[in-house]
């Protein structure tokens, strides 16, 4: 893997990168190198809901979908 160094940045550039990356619950680095994947590499296009609706097949079972019924636990308090 290659490595980046970015220098000079403005403090407030640095300061965002920090809170965005502790929204996204990951360090600062983890972020930058997910805003550089999401700005540079392109991201295959996204199938509307009614496209992938009609691929299914026409035999397909929908007790798969069903919910299980959660049955709850006990929880110490």
């Amino acid at each position: 893997m290659a490595q980046l160094i970015v220098r000079n940045l403005d403090e407030e550039v640095v300061r965002q990168l920090r809170i965005r990356a502790a929204r996204h619950g990951r360090s600062a680095e983890a972020e930058h190198r997910a805003i550089l994947q999401e700005a540079l590499l392109p991201s295959p296009p996204k199938k509307p809901l009614k496209t992938l609706l009609l691929e299914m097949p026409a035999d397909f079972d929908d007790a798969v979908l069903e919910r299980v019924q959660d049955k709850g636990r006990e929880v110490p308090l």
